[in-house]
């Protein structure tokens, strides 16, 4: 309490102080709100936000001295940047959850991708088949099924892809573990990439890739009766379209991960990542809950797979590299390892960078600090970048932009061990005793 003056009156406080306990007033205010019901504020204030994104995004300030990073990102690649997010909520259930390095994740995108381009596209000129597809000419040769179902169909294909996958890498750890999922990694991308001549087969046309692909949308029936998009490649809005969808399911992938994390299952997983021996002896089954996470994480990672491979209308095999897995795990270390949040928030940070980013940045600096003889392209150097941010995380923030509790605990927590007993040398008093 502040000491009174010569005259008995209180000095005046500092604007320091008064800042200090209005963030404290704010504090306790926000505290007394009920536990469930403050866990939903922040996810209800940004779909407020971002929802109606598309519709306020052209009016968004522009063509000012920091347009490089206040350069809203367009409808269009808002859609890549959320699918990228999905993907990386989907790895933090095998990386941050269960501690399962993976750095193959990648085959998981492409395996969604493909399944998709099967079933919903005319690859296969052999047959003519339609269940359910919108806007397809009966007549129109190939695998044509309902958009939905196929996206369904390539999560639930991905994820028996996942068991396959894990099943090898069960008993591995560490390093070891690292190195396989990064070879299967390898093995898919490189088998589409050469798989169009299969004994004669074409099974995914080469480097030319599977397009185009069936586009999402309801039918007419649906449009006539409630309005629903018909088909959305063929809509006025269908970037719009594309946007809300990606929420909605961003949204079932956030809501999955968090139920399973608070779940037995998801107990288990935790256990595994923090001592995989004394979760073996408390009973837990280490090959069948790794086996889980390894579906879980794939189911999700085929989704956004497929879903981006109807958004863009083609599998193309150029854009399932190593660097996908890479810039994925960068996400989740960013974010922290375990945080759905913190994954959400560094996988958007990132994957705006990539998208947009780093060129609005190179433009900005080319046209106001490089003279016209030494011009920079600074997405050339995007890994480079991304790895210089993962150090000064690592540096000054292990835990992550937005920490779990529990990895935060952890990792403060690791460095504060002692040794039980301490041995005395032989030159000194009470040689050989423990002190």
């Amino acid at each position: 309490m502040a000491e009174p003056g010569p005259r008995g009156k209180t000095p005046k406080r500092g604007f320091t102080a008064r800042i200090r306990d209005v963030r404290d007033d704010i504090g306790r205010q926000w505290r007394r709100i009920p536990t469930r019901v403050r866990g939903y504020i922040p996810v209800v204030v940004v779909l407020a936000i971002l929802i109606p994104y598309p519709w306020y995004v052209a009016s968004l300030p522009q063509n000012h001295v920091w347009e490089f990073w206040l350069q809203f990102s367009s409808v269009h690649d808002a859609v890549t940047i959320l699918t990228f997010v999905i993907m990386a909520v989907g790895l933090n259930i095998v990386v941050g959850y269960a501690g399962l390095l993976d750095l193959g994740y990648v085959a998981f995108y492409a395996l969604g991708a493909y399944t998709a381009a099967w079933l919903a596209s005319g690859q296969f000129q052999q047959v003519n088949w339609h269940f359910g597809a919108i806007g397809i000419s009966p007549e129109t040769r190939g695998i044509h099924i309902s958009i939905w179902l196929a996206f369904l169909a390539a999560a639930i294909v991905t994820a028996v892809g996942g068991i396959f996958i894990g099943l090898p890498t069960l008993r591995l750890r560490g390093d070891y573990l690292a190195i396989v999922t990064l070879g299967f990694g390898e093995i898919i991308p490189q088998f589409v990439r050469n798989a169009d001549n299969l004994h004669g087969f074409d099974l995914s046309h080469g480097t030319f890739g599977i397009s185009p692909i069936d586009s999402p949308g309801f039918g007419n029936t649906l449009h006539d009766k409630l309005g629903l998009p018909a088909s959305y490649q063929q809509a006025y809005n269908a970037d719009k379209l594309f946007f809300w969808t990606a929420i909605a399911l961003l949204l079932l992938t956030v809501f999955c991960s968090v139920r399973l994390r608070d779940s037995r299952l998801g107990r288990a997983w935790i256990a595994i990542r923090e001592d995989e021996t004394a979760a073996a002896a408390m009973g837990i089954p280490l090959m069948r809950t790794k086996t889980w996470a390894y579906a879980i994480g794939a189911f999700f990672g085929g989704l956004a797979g497929a879903y981006l491979a109807s958004f863009n209308s083609g599998a193309f095999p150029s854009q399932f590299d190593f660097n996908i897995s890479v810039f994925l795990l960068c996400m989740v270390v960013l974010g922290g390892m375990g945080s759905v949040w913190g994954v959400i928030v560094a996988g958007t940070l990132l994957a705006w960078l990539n998208v947009a980013g780093l060129a609005n940045i190179g433009t900005w600096l080319n046209e106001n600090i490089f003279p016209s003889s030494h011009q920079i392209d600074v997405p050339k150097y995007e890994f480079g970048i991304y790895g210089v941010i993962i150090v000064l995380m690592m540096l000054f923030r292990p835990t992550g932009l937005i920490p779990e509790r529990r990895r935060k605990r952890e990792i403060e927590e690791g460095g504060h061990d002692e040794a039980l007993y301490e041995m005395r040398g032989a030159d000194e008093p009470g040689a050989g005793e423990r002190a």
